[in-house]
C-alpha cells in the first residue's frame, strides 16, 4: 500500500527514493506535489519584496526568505495532514483522492497525528526565529487555518477561506521587514490581491472534482460557478492584478510594476485560462500548476525596484 500514489501526484519525484515506510508520510505532506508550498511561500516573499521598495534589500532578508521557505514546506505539510485526517472518509469516496495515505490504509490515524505534530514543531522553530511583530501576525492565522477543512461543508466559498489563510504570508512578510513597525499598507493591498488570486487558481483546481464533489456533498466555487467558471475566474484574476498594482503604487514602484503586471496578465494568465478543457480534468490540473510561474513573475516584478536599490551603490561606486 505504501507505494500507491494518488492520481494527481507526480509520477517521478525524489520522494520515490525514500524507504517504503517513509513514502506515505511524504505523500501525506504532499512533498511529491511541490506546487502547494510554492504557492504558500510566494506571498511571503512578495510581502518582503514590496515592503523593501524604496529601501532596498538587506543581507538579513536572505535569512528571512529561507525561514519562509522552511516554514511554508512544514506548515503546508501540516495543513495537508490535518486536512486529510478530517477528510479521510470523503477522500475514500473521491476518485482522485481515494489512494491518499489515510483512506488507502498506508498510514494509520495515530501515525498521521504524530506526523502532524512533528511538522508543527518545525513550524514553531521557524516562528520563534522571526521578528516579534511577524510572530504575532503569523499566530493570528492559526485558528483560521484550523477551520479551513470545514469550509467545504458549510459554504460554497471554501476557495475564499483558502485565500484568506494561504495568502497570510503577505502580511507576515511585510511585518517582518516593516521599517515603521506594524503591517504596511502595501502589504495589506498585496494580501487582498493574493486572496483574489487564490480564489482564481483554486477554482481551477476544484474543476477536477466537480462530479465527485456533487455526489458526496462537497461545495466549491467550481460547482457554484458551473459553466460560467471561466468568466468568474477571469474576474478574480483581474481583481488580483488591480490590487497588486495598487500595492506597488502605494510602495512607490507603480509604473514599473504596472507594466510588468500587464504583461503577466496578457502573456501568462489569459493563455492559462484558455488552456482548460472542461471535458479533460488533467488540463485543469496543468493550468493550476502554471500559477507557480505566475506568482514567481509577480514576485520578480515587485523585487525589481528594491533589487536595483541594493546593487546600484556597487555599480556606481
Amino acid at each position: 500500500m505504501a507505494d500507491l500514489k494518488p492520481a494527481d501526484a507526480l509520477k517521478q519525484h525524489w520522494t520515490d527514493a525514500l524507504p517504503s515506510t517513509w513514502k506515505p508520510y511524504a505523500q501525506l505532506s504532499r512533498l511529491d506535489r511541490p506546487i502547494g508550498w510554492q504557492l504558500l511561500v510566494l506571498p511571503c516573499w512578495m510581502g518582503l519584496a514590496i515592503t523593501r521598495t524604496g529601501h532596498g534589500f538587506f543581507w538579513g532578508d536572505a535569512w528571512l526568505a529561507v525561514l519562509f521557505l522552511i516554514g511554508a514546506i512544514a506548515m503546508r505539510g501540516a495543513g495537508c495532514t490535518y486536512n486529510d485526517i478530517l477528510d479521510r472518509d470523503i477522500d475514500a469516496q473521491v476518485e482522485r483522492t481515494r489512494l491518499r495515505p489515510l483512506p488507502s490504509g498506508a498510514v494509520t490515524l495515530r501515525g498521521a497525528w504524530i506526523w502532524l505534530f512533528a511538522q508543527c514543531l518545525v513550524g514553531l522553530g521557524v516562528l520563534l526565529a522571526l521578528p516579534r511583530l511577524a510572530q504575532i501576525v503569523a499566530l493570528i492565522a492559526v485558528p483560521l487555518v484550523a477551520l479551513y477543512p470545514l469550509m467545504k461543508r458549510i459554504t460554497w466559498w471554501p476557495q475564499a477561506w483558502l485565500g484568506i489563510v494561504f495568502s497570510w504570508g503577505a502580511l507576515v512578510g511585510g511585518a517582518a521587514v516593516s521599517p515603521e513597525g506594524g503591517v504596511p499598507l502595501e502589504a495589506i493591498a498585496l494580501y487582498a490581491g493574493c486572496i483574489a488570486w487564490t480564489i482564481g487558481y483554486d477554482t481551477i483546481y476544484a474543476l477536477q472534482d466537480r462530479e465527485d464533489d456533487a455526489l458526496v456533498g462537497v461545495r466549491s466555487t467550481a460547482r457554484l460557478f458551473a459553466d460560467k467558471w471561466r468568466s468568474w475566474t477571469s474576474i478574480f484574476y483581474v481583481i488580483a492584478l488591480a490590487l497588486w498594482t495598487t500595492s506597488a503604487a502605494i510602495a512607490g514602484s507603480g509604473l514599473i510594476a504596472a507594466l510588468a503586471l500587464s504583461v503577466i496578465g496578457a502573456a501568462l494568465i489569459w493563455p492559462m485560462l484558455q488552456s482548460v478543457d472542461d471535458a479533460r480534468p488533467e488540463t485543469a490540473l496543468a493550468a493550476f500548476k502554471r500559477n507557480a510561474l505566475i506568482g514567481l513573475v509577480v514576485l520578480i516584478a515587485f523585487a525589481l525596484e528594491p533589487a536595483w536599490r541594493s546593487v546600484r551603490p556597487f555599480i556606481e561606486g
